[in-house]
């Protein structure tokens, strides 16, 4: 299993260009983790490999200063590449025992799910922390179907590995989420589309804590 702990996916950041309004992603994620983010995401669409690979060297970089975990979405040999932490993984995409066979043993691998089916599935492959969702409703996954509160806490009970919670996910909607059982939140818009992003980082963080940080008083060790 990755070394991946639940105090680490508290404020889970994934990266999206569609927020960057002429600046430099690097410059996005550094203020982001200075604000607090303890896990980030790149996700990248429709850009040349060599461009997303350089970026992930860098942002890879970064997030060792930081001592926050790097990981990529979906693309396993590219994580493997450039040595991410690991990476996450849709339910169409690989599924969870050949990526740990390319990746190794001590990588992270996550895995979205929304039922305890996919879930348990998931647990059982192997995966060390699921994404479940959508929560709510979002702008960044237009063809992301909703699941209930009690789908999402059915979820997370389901299993022993630690789960958080993604999809349309804000400052003011995130306590709806309280005593579901994820142990933090994913989020997209709610850090990178806000004018001050260390600020929105710090905002967030400080509101996961109060909601998700002391639900596992015993369970901070990987």
């Amino acid at each position: 299993m990755g070394n991946c702990s639940r105090e680490s996916l508290l404020l889970y950041a994934v990266t999206d260009r569609s927020w960057l309004a002429g600046r430099m992603l690097y410059g996005q994620v550094e203020e982001a983790l200075l604000g607090g983010v303890t896990f980030l995401q790149l996700r990248e669409k429709n850009r040349p490999r060599q461009e997303i690979r350089e970026e992930a060297v860098a942002l890879q970089r970064l997030c060792t200063r930081f001592q926050v975990p790097f990981i990529i979405n979906d693309d396993v040999e590219l994580a493997k590449e450039v040595d991410a932490d690991g990476v996450h993984v849709g339910q169409g995409d690989m599924d969870v025992r050949s990526v740990r066979q390319i990746l190794g043993p001590d990588k992270i691998i996550g895995v979205s799910a929304k039922t305890p089916h996919q879930a348990q599935l998931a647990q059982a492959q192997g995966a060390d922390y699921l994404g479940v969702g959508a929560v709510f409703q979002t702008g960044t996954k237009q063809d992301a179907s909703t699941i209930s509160y009690q789908q999402l806490k059915s979820t997370c009970a389901s299993v022993s590995i630690p789960a958080v919670a993604i999809g349309g996910i804000t400052k003011d909607n995130l306590k709806e989420l309280a005593g579901s059982g994820v142990c933090g939140i994913a989020v997209v818009s709610a850090i990178f589309a806000q004018p001050d992003i260390q600020k929105a980082a710090a905002q967030l963080k400080g509101l996961a804590q109060s909601y998700f940080g002391k639900q596992h008083p015993a369970a901070f060790h990987s």
